[in-house]
């Protein structure tokens, strides 16, 4: 699968998550799977724990890190 197909399964939407990039429009977070994904938990216990989560999606959480990671800049924000 490309990363654009991959892409098509990230979705926004003001009403989900408080608009926050999710996978296919169900209420899992982007960053949320990312997080999973960065810990003890393998691929294979997350999708048997989320059985409405596809190998895919895993994969397009990690193409959506990766394109995100591009930015050319980072300018740092001041404290409040």
């Amino acid at each position: 699968m490309s990363a654009n197909e991959l892409f098509k399964r990230i979705t926004t939407s003001p009403e989900i998550c408080h608009g926050k990039p999710c996978i296919r429009g169900l209420r899992y977070p982007v960053e949320w799977l990312l997080e999973l994904l960065s810990g003890p938990t393998s691929e294979a216990e997350i999708l048997a724990d989320y059985p409405d989560l596809e190998p895919d999606d895993l994969r397009a959480a990690h193409a959506y890190a990766a394109r995100l990671v591009r930015i050319k800049r980072f300018e740092s924000l001041p404290a409040a």
